[in-house]
């Protein structure tokens, strides 16, 4: 393991409270590939509580940016940041799949790209984390956005050699993502004159790709649409893509036996406080491990965002990375109380 260090001071609240913070770049091998990430810890000896942060689909960053959208201020670092200053370290990093070796690495990728291969990366991560002598081991939790929460969800329900003490679930699907796709884009075409007649297309295309053939999308789709149903079939996506479109986080919900924080945004256009969070909750009734809370104003990446419903639905991207962003208060809030809570921030463990 590689690592370089930097110092960040942050400001706290009105008394400007000065907190050193100390962010290190880290590299380590898995499967003759090249993993890099980021490690962020408050100042001193430590042994510090930590957090292992698991980005969303795609090509999204240790950072939680992505060449898909405008922007580098992601919701990753913030957090990151945020966690140092509250007295976690951290540990993001960035997928195989993703960063600035993305397209060197998809190549030994194809074919490859699994759920069993995003939880082999977790597990690294994980292992990277426990060795270094300043983290808590027997404190770790995992936060996992969109995506991620079903990868942090295969960690913590099956058995580890460093079992997570708490996850934190961000804008987790609570509905096979084919439906969240689906629901997704009728809800962008209907700001479009004429969308909503696409939409028996679009359901055409993706019945197809459950029966198991060719999704073959309409030529008269619009572009953008287009390049969406048939990422699920490129070959760099295989097979997770088919795995993604079954699975919801339902599925595994009910395994978990640690004490778990679920967060989906009431302004969240991708996963919805009341389609995807009815079912999780309907999934996790009578398990006081269980938390959930619904930011008003928090967004998928859990920035705070003012905008209207419709206005979200025709950009929904604008307010993820611009620089003028900023993590939401309630949601940040609520995931760092609950992580002192849960992982007694201020303690050592036996």
């Amino acid at each position: 393991m590689a690592a370089a260090g930097a110092g960040v001071v942050l400001f706290q609240g009105r008394c400007k409270t000065v907190r050193m913070v100390i962010s290190s770049d880290v590299s380590w091998q898995l499967d003759n590939i090249t993993m890099e990430g980021t490690v962020v810890r408050p100042d001193g000896d430590g042994p510090f509580p930590a957090v292992v942060l698991v980005a969303g689909s795609g090509p999204t960053d240790r950072d939680w940016c992505t060449p898909l959208l405008p922007g580098s201020n992601g919701s990753g670092r913030l957090f990151a940041e945020a966690l140092a200053s509250a007295g976690f370290a951290s540990l993001r990093y960035d997928k195989r799949a993703s960063g600035p070796h993305a397209m060197d690495n998809v190549l030994q990728l194809i074919g490859q790209l699994s759920m069993q291969s995003h939880l082999d990366e977790l597990v690294a991560a994980v292992g990277v984390l426990t060795g270094l002598d300043f983290v808590d081991s027997a404190r770790i939790a995992g936060l996992g956005n969109s995506e991620g929460a079903l990868h942090v969800l295969h960690y913590a329900t099956a058995p580890q050699n460093v079992p997570f003490a708490g996850i934190v679930l961000a804008a987790p699907p609570g509905r096979p993502v084919q439906e969240v796709l689906l629901s997704q884009l009728a809800h962008q075409l209907a700001q479009v004159p004429g969308g909503t007649e696409l939409m028996p297309k679009i359901e055409g295309a993706a019945a197809r790709y459950t029966a198991g053939q060719p999704m073959n999308p309409d030529p008269g789709l619009p572009d953008s649409v287009r390049m969406v149903l048939s990422s699920f079939e490129a070959p760099a996506n295989l097979p997770l893509a088919r795995e993604l479109w079954v699975e919801s986080t339902c599925d595994s919900l009910g395994k978990v036996q640690i004490p778990t924080l679920v967060l989906i945004g009431e302004k969240d256009v991708q996963i919805d406080a009341h389609a995807d969070g009815g079912p999780l909750q309907a999934a996790a009734a009578g398990m006081d491990n269980v938390t959930f809370t619904f930011p008003p104003n928090a967004n998928h990446v859990f920035k705070e965002d003012s905008r209207t419903t419709a206005e979200l639905a025709t950009s929904p991207g604008n307010g993820y990375n611009a620089p003028d962003t900023h993590l939401d208060p309630e949601s940040l809030k609520a995931i760092l109380s609950w992580l002192k809570g849960t992982l007694q921030v201020g303690t050592t463990s036996a």
